[in-house]
Parts: C-alpha cells; structure tokens; sequence
C-alpha cells in the first residue's frame, strides 16, 4: 500500500527529486509549456474515456491516473520554482469559493435539473 503524502511533503520530494536525478529545473516557461502537455494529454485520455472519440491505439496503454500525476509533478514543480506553498495557497482557495460561492452553486436551477441527451431534444 502507498504511503499518504501530504502536498507540503510532495513538493519536497519532488524538489529533492529533480535536484539529485532531474539535474536542476527547466525554467519557468519551459515547465509552463510542459503543464501544457501534460494537460492535453489528460484532455486526450478523458475526451476518448468519457467522451464519444473512440480510442486510437496508441492510446491504449495511458493511464488516467497517470496522466493526472503528470500535471500534478508538473504544477509542483512550477510551485517550488516559484515559491508558492500549495498547501497555504489550496486553503486559501477554498476560503475565497466558500465566500464567493455560499449561495452561488445551491441557487443555480441549471445544477438542479436533469441532465438531457442533446440528440433527445425536439
């Protein structure tokens, strides 16, 4: 069974990673565009699991949870290049949408009704 990590001790671990087996960090902008990939890539795997493209074949292997683990290594290491503490910064989101969004989401009727097969409408 794996070990729970905390987003504190992700970070470090994957600074410590990078600095003995990755070498150093690609700058900013390059891990920004590998972000980039690396959510199209999870964008690749979701549209053809759950939406109506069918799979190609050298999609075959990839691994949702894979390809989410991807852009999480990716966002943290843009965290710790950065200096941005996830963990402050994930609680602090959650405060701002619990202010912003008390009534916001429970108010909406579109969250409400049932959902409709486009293809069923008259």
């Amino acid at each position: 069974m794996l070990k729970t990590i905390t987003l504190a001790e992700a970070q470090i671990q994957v600074d410590e990673w990078i600095k003995t087996i990755g070498v150093r960090y690609f700058n900013e902008l390059t891990n920004l565009g590998i972000l980039m990939e690396e959510v199209g890539e999870l964008s690749r795997i979701m549209v053809r699991k759950y939406g109506e493209q069918s799979n190609k074949s050298s999609d075959t292997h990839k691994e949702l949870s894979d390809e989410m683990a991807d852009v999480l290594w990716v966002l943290l290491c843009l965290a710790n290049q950065t200096g941005v503490n996830l963990t402050d910064a994930l609680q602090r989101n959650f405060e701002k949408k619990t202010q912003r969004d008390a009534n916001r989401h429970v108010l909406n009727e579109k969250l409400h009704e049932p959902k409709q097969n486009s293809n069923n409408l008259q």
